[in-house]
């Protein structure tokens, strides 16, 4: 006996396409954390999938004849979403890290701030740059870039239809990986400014011993820290649009590995 009756094929591909597409919102900024109310999330994760329902293919596999067997289709459903969300949160992830260093060697290790997102706490400059960052991909666009993406993945791996290969898993560690590479990248601009400050002081300091200058060094560490972090900011939109010009072709080369 089948689990479910007339039009099963139609309610089954709307609730994996809200699955998929539920879970991918779920890691984005502006949307994963804690600042939208919850009923809020949810609705819009239904209006945005019964926006793109007529772009999507409906289910078109064989009828799960056990609830386990439909189990493990939204599990795949519920990977998949989570595999094309982390896509783009990774990027994010690395902006926060380096704000993170950005903070620490700017002497903010006790001056952090609550991030309303995720309700943890972070230095103020990993928020600033994780919110500058959210506000350009906005800005390029990369919202819709990301749906194209979403819609596309419907074509490419129909539900139901994912498989893992040891490829995928090595490329995801990859990505995972690259994040304290670009991390590092982001903050070495002000890390290397910020050691020629230190390296300053200590001759102050070696030329004036009666003079303190930790007191000094403070507001000099600080100041030089926020002036290269608007001169950062430049750099970090060229290298957002460098990320939302690639999404869809890393999207699809990950696609590429669960067919």
């Amino acid at each position: 006996m089948e689990l479910f009756p007339l039009d099963a094929h139609l309610f089954l591909g709307f609730l994996f396409a809200l699955l998929r597409i539920s879970v991918i919102l779920f890691l984005l900024p502006f949307f994963g954390g804690q600042g939208l109310p919850s009923p809020a999330k949810a609705a819009l994760c239904l209006v945005l999938t019964v926006a793109l329902w007529p772009r999507l293919t409906n289910y078109g596999g064989e009828l799960p004849a056990h609830p386990f067997s439909l189990a493990l289709i939204l599990l795949g459903e519920l990977l998949l979403g989570l595999i094309l969300g982390l896509v783009v949160r990774l990027i994010f992830a690395a902006v926060q890290t380096g704000g993170q260093i950005i903070g620490f060697q700017m002497g903010f290790t006790m001056v952090n701030a609550i991030d309303p997102e995720s309700g943890t706490s972070e230095a103020i400059t990993a928020h600033f740059l994780y919110m500058t960052a959210a506000l350009v991909f906005l800005a390029m666009n990369g919202h819709l870039v990301l749906l194209s993406g979403v819609i596309r993945s419907f074509d490419l791996i129909p539900p139901g239809r994912l498989l893992i290969s040891e490829a995928l898993s090595q490329n995801i560690l990859q990505l995972s990986a690259g994040i304290f590479v670009t991390a590092i990248q982001i903050a070495a601009p002000v890390l290397a400014a910020l050691l020629l400050v230190d390296l300053a002081l200590a001759l102050v300091s070696r030329a004036s011993p009666q003079m303190n200058v930790l007191v000094m060094g403070f507001p000099i560490k600080i100041a030089v820290g926020f002036a290269f972090l608007v001169l950062l900011l430049e750099l970090m939109a060229l290298a957002m649009d460098a990320f939302v010009t690639d999404l869809p072709q890393t999207m699809f080369r990950i696609l590429g590995m669960m067919r």
